[in-house]
């Protein structure tokens, strides 16, 4: 039998490199124009924070007649008298809103994760109806509830008290949060509870050995969620605290304003920038649990 020979094929050298070199140098400039895109979408977002930052330096004849954002004269004059220019230092009012951002967070960690692992993982009738009920609270307008809550809590006495704006934290009122940890427990398996109720835990036991320590990005992103929600808030509080004592940032930064024009929009800025500090922060810190807990929620759920 005979061998066919082996037959070669001469490739040119200069077919090859031409092909890659042009996708190499493609994505890079697709890249290159994709991340000026970003910049210049992220600099339109950022202006308006950066104007403000620029506007706080400026002595109060500059900023609106200066439409630069380097200021002409450089003044820390908005920050020193912003900071003592009310009836009580900016100090008390940090104080209020965070005492109120922290027992949100722990009132709604709590009580919403545990609202959550009995719709999820308890057997009991009706159970598909209170997440319906649930569900349903979420299309319901805040400002539908305001006047009964509000005749509710001034007969109790707790008007000028930060008990109308912790207490409900504590009730699970927040229906957002609950679906959102419903979903998460959903997803995660049967055996776990199965396997601890064997090792002698009850229900409670295992709430808070195996699924609590398990939802971990979604507490992450219901601490964050509860927390700037709350720190910015400005209706609840305008309507319950009247006493400038207990007053929170955002009425307090509203106190720079006045209808007759004797407005103090320099030191308005200044605190407005300090009052971002704990939000910045605490994304910061919390961004990654923030994505995690968003990504897997929505993967399983």
């Amino acid at each position: 039998m005979a061998i066919a020979p082996i037959r070669t094929r001469r490739i040119d050298p200069d077919s090859v490199p031409t092909t890659t070199l042009a996708g190499s140098k493609s994505t890079k400039f697709t890249r290159l124009m994709r991340h000026l895109l970003l910049l210049t979408l992220a600099l339109v977002m950022l202006y308006p924070v950066i104007w403000m930052l620029s506007s706080s330096f400026k002595p109060a004849d500059e900023i609106f007649t200066n439409p630069g954002l380097w200021p002409r004269e450089w003044t820390l004059d908005n920050y020193i008298n912003g900071w003592t220019a009310l009836q009580f230092g900016f100090e008390r009012y940090f104080l209020n809103s965070t005492v109120i951002a922290v027992a949100a967070v722990v009132g709604n960690l709590f009580s919403c994760s545990l609202a959550a692992f009995a719709i999820a993982r308890l057997k009991f009738r009706g159970s598909k109806w209170v997440l319906a009920i649930v569900l349903l609270t979420i299309m319901l307008p805040y400002h539908v509830v305001v006047v009964p809550q509000y005749v509710v809590f001034s007969s109790l006495g707790w008007v000028n008290t930060f008990w109308p704006l912790i207490l409900p934290k504590f009730l699970a009122t927040d229906a957002f949060f609950i679906f959102l940890m419903v979903q998460f427990i959903r997803a995660l398996p049967r055996e776990l509870d199965e396997a601890a109720r064997i090792d002698g835990c009850g229900p409670f036991g295992i709430y808070f050995r195996i699924i609590l320590p398990l939802t971990m990005p979604a507490l992450a992103t219901t601490a964050i969620f509860t927390f700037i929600w709350t720190w910015n808030d400005f209706f609840t509080p305008l309507i319950y605290l009247n006493d400038p004592a207990v007053h929170t940032l955002p009425i307090a930064l509203r106190s720079f304003l006045d209808s007759t024009g004797m407005s103090s929009f320099g030191s308005l800025f200044a605190m407005s920038l300090l009052a971002l500090g704990p939000i910045v922060g605490f994304f910061i810190v919390a961004q990654k649990y923030l994505v995690d807990g968003i990504a897997t929620t929505g993967a399983k759920g």
